[in-house]
């Protein structure tokens, strides 16, 4: 029998997906939570082989259980369940040690083998899913990764409207230094003047 616990903060989700489950004879739904706190406290108490996991649910995320469970090394194989395929939350569920990705119109045959594959230790990902990690693949990288933490400090300083001289003085070095980081960022930004690398950081968040 492969042990399954249910993470879905709704209830009708749950009842149907175990109904669903229960249907296979080498399956048995052990466990149920609803919320991301639940979860990070059942699941090492229920020991499931694999567990069935929301993404979406109030206050702690499914991202959040992933990432909590596997920093304890606690993690059993999950296959995210949900109704998403955002790229960005599909490539943060694998990165966080997710087996699968699979949408809630699945059907009962799909998701028994997901279940049997990430039991084996294999993936499973729904096309919409596998679709959306070759596309993130295929980004380019964000700017500002290669920013140093000094250079990420000046450029801060800059959004503020701060100029060499004033940010030198915050900092604590020479205005010559402050040149120098600025052409750095200048640089590492690909762009030609303080006015486009600021806009440039506000747009993408660089900096906090």
């Amino acid at each position: 029998m492969i042990k399954v616990m249910l993470v879905d903060d709704q209830n009708l989700v749950r009842k149907g997906v175990r109904s669903l489950l229960e249907l296979s004879p080498e399956i048995e739904v052990i466990a149920e939570a609803a919320d991301g706190a639940e979860a990070i406290r059942l699941i090492p108490e229920a020991g499931p082989d694999v567990v069935l996991l929301d993404m979406r649910m109030p206050g702690l995320s499914g991202l959040d259980v992933l990432r909590d469970l596997a920093g304890k090394g606690a993690l059993p194989p999950t296959i995210i369940l949900t109704t998403f395929d955002d790229d960005e939350l599909v490539l943060a569920g694998i990165q966080s040690g997710a087996r699968g990705y699979l949408l809630k119109d699945v059907s009962a045959d799909e998701l028994v083998r997901a279940i049997r594959a990430a039991h084996a230790g294999r993936a499973t990902l729904s096309p919409a899913a596998a679709q959306s990690l070759v596309e993130a693949a295929n980004q380019p990288p964000a700017p500002g990764l290669d920013l140093t933490e000094r250079e990420r400090e000046v450029l801060a300083l800059m959004i503020e409207g701060l100029n060499n001289t004033q940010i030198a003085g915050r900092l604590g070095v020479s205005p010559s230094t402050i040149k120098s980081h600025v052409s750095n960022i200048l640089s590492k930004l690909g762009v030609a003047s303080r006015t486009e690398a600021v806009t440039l950081a506000l747009r993408h968040g660089i900096v906090p």
